[in-house]
């Protein structure tokens, strides 16, 4: 070998050995090498040693540092060249925007890369990244394709919220052919078209363009349509539902190196109870400082027509800037909105601070909201005052000092006012905590009452808890009823679990009162009314409960709310009679002895339809103590039901009296009645009274069916009636009778005259009539033909005898009889006739039950006439 050859092996080793070690060293001298092309205070680190492998160069990562921030990331990577085109595919690529203020300022005097010059230095090339994402929009990540062809720049994105698919042409035109976008928590992506001219400088505006865009949305049945078209610097957006004439918004917008703004814009939504307008104008400051130095101003207001006329409301914004690190923002909201039957005014000024991916609002002092109208066609809102100062909202919640002031009356529930004060720590329904303490009062016109309330009770996260509440009346009249004080409160604190998937509600309350009056002068003793509510909702849940006055009960109770209507049912055990005694008047003067009560109810309350109930009451053997007497044997069954006022007595089946015995002026046997109908009674709705009779004195009396309204008479039938047992109860001192009658007497309850008309009593077999010595010698002493005739009088037995009666509706009695007799102690053949009338205040003489004086004057003036002999 020769020496030269030798030389020239050795400088070929030594080169392979120095590349060699090049190679293996790249990692630490290459990034070093590439920092004199990089921007000052950055870095390049690649991971890893270059390798060849499967005919491509490639590289385990490398990342990118501007300063101490890590700028770009970029994962496994090869370059390839393959059929004429490079290739370079990595499969992530991850960037912060974050760190590009960590990058010098451009130099003013460089020169602005062209567009064109840019393109022509680019190979055919083939870029693909499987995984690009973008910080802080992550939610767009997809995978990049970028082809470089002599046409022009084909770039694809595809992501699960994006794709892109555009044409950067050699013409510097970009033609998009298809965005979609999603925007987040939203179904409905946005479809854009159109074409752009690109400038040949990156960093101007480009000079002409038009986008057309189609979205779905939740508020408009047809999609909306977005047009935007410029030249040079200014240019037009509109918004228009598709189909329609008129756009929904018009943004007239101009743009130049120192300002974006929208001038003038107009605006209109024909969808809500009134169709809304206004104008709107921003501006953007500084926006090509970037981001974050960029100050923004803006004007937006909507006019109003309503029941206070024309309303016009203003937000203002700015001056101020929204970062992507820091905000500060002012806002005010000042005028007023009217609605068709409902207005609000606010002065709501605050202050947008941190983060645009997560703001701060702030109200500041003054802040304060007021609302007034009809509420509901039922409800007028005379103000509600809401003051907001001092609250913070924040992605997480509101926190602050929540308050309100309501005065409000409603058409059934009358006037009321009522105060809410209370405190939150980012708090959204169903997430954070709210506390919060509530007092009021008002009328309550349906029942006759004033009322007011105060308790307290928070809301941590899912969970809403009363854990105080005490609501009262001064008093309440329904019907006949009215209770005395009652005041409802909180045995255990109310819990309302919403969650979804477990809800629950439950609580227990208790209702005290006064005395429950009746207007006939009865009451119930103190109530205590005991209830457990159990149940998934406010709106749905059962109630389980007892019911009870000192001895009154317990009543066993339970029923269900379903928002709109209470439905339940009561059980009343059965019971001692005599623990009723405080239901009764004390004017009827009733002593209850001894029988035996229970009953069972149902019932429903609501608004519109008032409250309604049904069910049953029974006494068995039931006895008393009366004022000039006692009753025992009673058995009473009543079925009812109550609605709208109106009590349907005996639904099913009469309401049933039966009274094996009553003893007052007179004993009574086997007493009966029967009653069906409704109370009060009406034409369309009559009462009936039926099956009345008993057996008294010695005989029967009974009573014809009683309709109420009347339009027949009602007959009380005389059968077989004993005058002895009569005469004995009445005591009459001045004359006896005995034998038995018959009648029937026809009564009347509304006729514009008569109680009884056409009535008659006639005898039932011998009847006899005696006259007291006394008062027989009395009469005789006037004179002989007197003395001659109350002969004949003293004792006669009666074949016959027929009487009309007649009783007007001021009491006036009115007797016609006529007596044919004998008087065998002075002639057994010789016929008596005594044509006998009279006439009296029924009423005064049934108070005296002395009607004997009565008929001693009639005799003492009727046989002192001469000539009137019998």
């Amino acid at each position: 070998m020769t020496k030269r050859l030798k030389v020239f092996i050795g400088i070929v080793v030594s080169t392979l050995i120095l590349l060699l070690a090049l190679w293996q060293t790249l990692p630490r001298w290459l990034p070093r090498v590439l920092s004199h092309w990089l921007p000052q205070g950055s870095q390049l680190v690649l991971q890893g040693k270059l390798h060849w492998q499967q005919g491509a160069l490639q590289l385990d990562g490398a990342r990118f540092l501007a300063q101490d921030c890590l700028l770009a990331a970029v994962g496994p990577s090869r370059l390839a060249y393959q059929q004429g085109r490079w290739q370079l595919v990595s499969d992530k690529l991850t960037v912060d925007t974050a760190c590009l203020s960590k990058l010098p300022t451009s130099d003013a005097n460089s020169t602005p890369l062209a567009l064109d010059q840019l393109q022509k230095q680019l190979p055919l090339l083939d870029v693909t990244i499987k995984d690009l994402a973008v910080t802080p929009w992550q939610y767009y990540a997809g995978k990049l394709q970028v082809r470089s062809s002599a046409e022009g720049q084909h770039v694809q994105y595809q992501g699960p919220n994006i794709s892109v698919d555009a044409l950067l042409d050699q013409h510097q035109q970009l033609t998009l052919n298809v965005l979609t976008l999603a925007a987040p928590n939203s179904q409905q992506p946005l479809h854009l078209t159109g074409k752009i001219a690109i400038p040949l400088d990156l960093d101007s505006i480009p000079a002409q363009g038009a986008l057309q865009g189609e979205m779905q949305t939740g508020y408009l049945k047809k999609p909306l349509l977005l047009d935007m078209r410029w030249q040079q610097q200014q240019g037009v957006l509109t918004l228009t539902e598709k189909g329609e004439d008129k756009p929904l918004a018009t943004l007239p917008w101009e743009i130049n190196p120192q300002q974006v703004s929208i001038t003038q814009g107009e605006w209109h939504w024909p969808y809500s109870q009134q169709p809304l307008n206004g104008g709107v104008s921003i501006a953007l400051h500084d926006w090509s400082k970037g981001f974050d130095e960029t100050q923004i101003s803006a004007r937006l207001n909507v006019i109003t027509d309503g029941h206070n006329g024309k309303g016009n409301a203003v937000l203002t914004l700015g001056p101020g800037k929204i970062g992507l690190i820091d905000s500060n923002l002012r806002f005010q909201l000042t005028g007023q909105a009217n609605l068709a039957d409902f207005s609000m005014t606010a002065s709501i000024p605050g202050i947008i601070s941190g983060t645009i991916l997560n703001p701060t609002l702030v109200l500041q002092p003054g802040s304060l909201l007021r609302l007034w109208g009809n509420a509901t066609p039922e409800m007028k809102l005379e103000e509600a005052r809401l003051p907001l100062a001092g609250v913070k909202v924040t992605a997480a919640g509101i926190t602050g000092r929540l308050q309100a002031i309501i005065n409000a009356s409603d058409s059934y529930w009358g006037r009321f006012k009522l105060h809410l004060d209370g405190k939150a720590q980012d708090f959204w329904p169903d997430h954070g905590n709210w506390q919060w303490r509530y007092w009021g009062n008002g009328q309550l016109p349906p029942l006759q009452a004033a009322w007011d309330v105060a308790g307290s009770g928070s809301w941590q996260d899912s969970t809403l808890i009363l854990d105080r509440l005490s609501t009262g009346f001064d008093h309440l009249k329904y019907s006949i009823v009215t209770v005395d004080a009652p005041r409802l409160s909180l045995s255990q604190p109310l819990r309302w679990q919403r969650d979804e998937q477990a809800p629950a509600f439950n609580g227990e309350v208790q209702l005290v009162s006064g005395k429950v009056s009746f207007t006939n002068g009865g009451y119930l003793p103190a109530p205590v009314l005991s209830l457990q509510l159990q149940g998934k909702t406010p709106d749905s849940f059962q109630l389980q409960g007892k019911l009870q006055a000192e001895k009154i009960g317990p009543i066993a109770l339970r029923g269900r709310w379903d928002g709109e209507r209470l439905r339940g049912e009561g059980w009343w055990p059965k019971q001692s009679l005599n623990v009723f005694q405080p239901l009764i008047s004390p004017d009827l003067n009733i002593k209850l002895r001894d029988g035996e009560f229970y009953a069972q109810s149902a019932f429903s309350a609501a608004r519109e339809q008032g409250f309604e109930a049904g069910g049953h009451w029974v006494v068995k053997n039931g006895g008393m103590w009366l004022k000039d007497g006692e009753m025992s044997g009673l058995d009473f069954v009543m079925s009812y039901r109550l609605k709208n006022h109106l009590w349907q007595l005996g639904a099913k089946r009469p309401v049933m009296l039966r009274i094996k015995s009553f003893s007052n002026l007179f004993d009574m046997q086997n007493i009966t009645a029967d009653l069906q109908g409704t109370y009060p009674y009406s034409d369309p709705a009559p009462l009936t009274l039926s099956n009345v009779g008993m057996d008294a004195l010695n005989g029967h009396i009974s009573l014809s069916a009683l309709r109420m309204p009347q339009h027949d008479a009602a007959v009380l039938k005389l059968d077989k009636v004993d005058l002895s047992a009569l005469f004995t109860a009445l005591k009459p001192k001045q004359f006896a009778m005995s034998g038995r009658v018959d009648g029937e007497l026809p009564l009347y309850l509304n006729h514009p005259k008569w109680l009884v008309h056409n009535g008659w009593i006639a005898n039932s077999g011998m009847l006899t009539l005696r006259l007291d010595k006394d008062m027989a010698d009395a009469i005789g002493s006037n004179n002989l033909a007197t003395g001659a005739a109350i002969d004949w009088l003293r004792y006669m037995e009666i074949n016959r005898s027929q009487a009309r009666v007649d009783l007007d509706n001021l009491g006036e009695l009115t007797l016609k009889a006529r007596i044919d007799g004998v008087n065998p102690q002075k002639s057994a053949k010789r016929e008596v006739i005594l044509n006998y009338s009279h006439q009296e205040n029924v009423f005064q003489l049934w108070r005296s039950l002395r009607f004997g004086d009565n008929l001693q004057e009639w005799l003492e003036q009727a046989l002192s006439k001469p000539g009137e002999q019998p």
